[in-house]
Parts: C-alpha cells; structure tokens; sequence
C-alpha cells in the first residue's frame, strides 16, 4: 500500500478494514454531503446519491496546472447539484475549474456533464466511444421502443404483459437521465496521458471505458471497471446484438491484470477505494467462468430461454423493475458460450432457445 492513503488515515481518524483480500483503507469513512476526503496528494473523493441500490457514485477532483478537474459528475437531480453546490461553496470555493473528465456513458457518471461544463465554461473529456454512443441513444429518444428491442425482449422469453408495461415506458429513458450534454468534447484515447495520469480503456460494461492511471502516486480512478464488491453489468444489447460484451469484458480484466502493477490504491465508482489489485481482477474473472460453467450445464439439461437461466445467474429474484438489466447480462454470458462453440441458438417463432 502506498504512503498516500496512510496519510489521509492520520487526517480523518478512520480505522482500516480488510475483506476477501482486499484492503479498505479508510474503511468505513465516506465523504459527507459538501466534503471532499484527501486520497492521495491532489486527489480528492466526492460522495454523491443516486436512487436506488447503489444509493451512491464516488466522484474525483484531481489538482493540476491552473486549478481542479473533475472526473464524473452523479445524476441531473436535485440531491446531486445541492452536493456539488455545496463542494463549490466550501472545499472548492475560490477554485478554477480546469474539465470535466468522464469515465464512461452511463447517467450516474455522464448525468450532470453539461451543466458543470456550462457553468464553468470548460470542455468534456471523454472517449469516442463513450461520447458518441451517449449522443446517439440521446437522438433515438422515441415514444416507443425500436422493434429490434422488442424481438430481442420476444427472443429472450418475455411475456406479452412484460412487453407491454415496457413498452408503455417508452424509449427516452437515457436522454431524461442526462442534463442537455455538450455539443462538443476532447477525445481521450488508450496510451495516452491526462495530466498525471496514463490512460488504459476498458470494454464491456461500456464500449470505451475510461481509467485513469498515477504510477506515481500508485492511484487508479477506475470507474465501473473494477469495482470492490459487486461484478459490473455487462449486457448484449441491441445496439450491437451479435457483439459479444462478456468476451471483451473479461479481455479487459486480463489485460489490466497483466499491465497494471497489483498495488494500486483503487478508486471505484461504487463501494470504497481499496489496495488489492490483481485479487479482485482475478476473482471477478473467476466469478464469470463459474458463472458460464453453471449456465452451460444448465443448458446441457434442456434447451432453455434467456428467462429460464435466471435463476443460475442471480441470487436474488428479478422483478420487473431488474428484468431489462438481467436479461442484457444473462444474454451476453448465453452469447458468450455461442461464440465460443458452447451453446447454440435455435429461434422458435421469434423466441430463442439456447442449447448446449
């Protein structure tokens, strides 16, 4: 563990914790509302709400010429601009800031983009993929879903009523998650620097996440990438429906596992920064290939749907407020197998049926 986290530990009195090999150590410490925590020399960590499980996004100020960038902003709500506002007014105020820096496309972190770069008259970093793929999905707002979503919801074993309350839903979902987002941004690529930092991209959870790497100050902004206690979604969509999310996703985790040094001090998007590297990358690899092992002996069983597998992919029950997001993730694992010779798709009358 490096020196910059012990001397955050002097100043805010937290007691450090450990679990599954990895080490928290600020353990149970977390930004108040209007607060930021020193991390490491010139990095600072925000707390914001979100609804929901999650019930919060880690947000990053990091210090460099001319001022204070920001890396990811929360959601367009209330409770996010109130925390921010108070950041602004308190540990920030006087402060220039210099960008607004984003992981990735998903609204917890892409949400409040354009009302912090319209404030502070600063531009968006971010990657292509990331950027495009959100002004796309933002244009397509319609008040009914496009028909190749509702074959994939018919192919993965959705009933008529599911289809139906969804489809009441609309498809403008993502555009009302987002303040109006910049017309324009700054491209980021993969071997690249951003201030400080070296910039390694991931896939699968998004098209081009975005990390953010200080091998001198041993730090990682990581994003949804590597996360300390929950596995990343990583869904087919139908976007790119023959696409195949999981192979590139668990690609990403290998490679950061063999390019990235196993003592970073982490900062992810959800949960708290942790030392432990290489042991999270290889239990989140384990957990998919155990994950498709049972999958594939489950389909050695019976042909099966996308809904049928449910109950071997998640230990809780979905609901319908969690049936979009389980069935893109149990797809992309069925896909998954496909590609690789384990499993087939046989489409019966527009539903799918897997098979080993």
């Amino acid at each position: 563990m490096s020196r910059a986290p012990d001397a955050a530990l002097a100043d805010h009195h937290a007691s450090a914790t450990s679990h599954k090999g990895l080490h928290y150590p600020f353990g149970d410490r977390a930004p108040e509302p209007g607060e930021l925590i020193e991390v490491a020399p010139g990095v600072h960590w925000a707390r914001l709400p979100v609804p929901g499980a999650l019930k919060h996004i880690n947000v990053w100020t990091v210090e460099e010429e001319g001022g204070v960038a920001i890396v990811d902003t929360g959601l367009p709500l209330d409770d996010c601009k109130d925390a921010w506002r108070a950041i602004f007014d308190g540990p920030l105020a006087g402060r220039t800031v210099t960008r607004v820096i984003v992981t990735h496309m998903h609204p917890d972190h892409l949400g409040l983009a354009g009302w912090l770069t319209r404030k502070f008259g600063v531009r968006l970093w971010m990657t292509r993929g990331e950027y495009l793929t959100a002004r796309l999905l933002v244009a397509d707002a319609r008040p009914e879903p496009p028909e190749d979503v509702l074959a994939m919801w018919r192919g993965a074993g959705w009933s008529d009523d599911q289809i139906a309350a969804a489809t009441a839903r609309g498809w403008s979902m993502f555009a009302r998650a987002l303040h109006k987002l910049p017309d324009g941004y700054v491209r980021v690529q993969a071997g690249g620097r951003l201030g400080a930092f070296d910039t390694i991209v991931g896939s699968g959870h998004s098209p081009e996440h975005l990390c953010l790497v200080d091998p001198a100050r041993r730090v990682m902004i990581a994003g949804d990438q590597v996360l300390p206690r929950i596995s990343s979604n990583v869904s087919l969509t139908m976007l790119e429906p023959d696409g195949d999310p999981l192979g590139e996703w668990l690609d990403s985790l290998a490679r950061f596992r063999a390019e990235l040094p196993g003592d970073l001090l982490v900062l992810p998007a959800h949960g708290s920064p942790f030392t432990g590297l290489h042991t999270r990358l290889d239990a989140l690899i384990e957990g998919h290939e155990k994950q498709l092992a049972r999958l594939e002996e489950r389909l050695a069983e019976a042909p099966r749907r996308a809904v049928d597998c449910f109950g071997v992919m998640f230990a809780r029950t979905i609901d319908d407020k969690l049936l979009g997001m389980a069935t893109g993730e149990t797809l992309a694992h069925l896909r998954y197998l496909e590609q690789r010779g384990r499993a087939v798709r046989e489409d019966r009358d527009g539903v799918w049926w897997w098979r080993r």
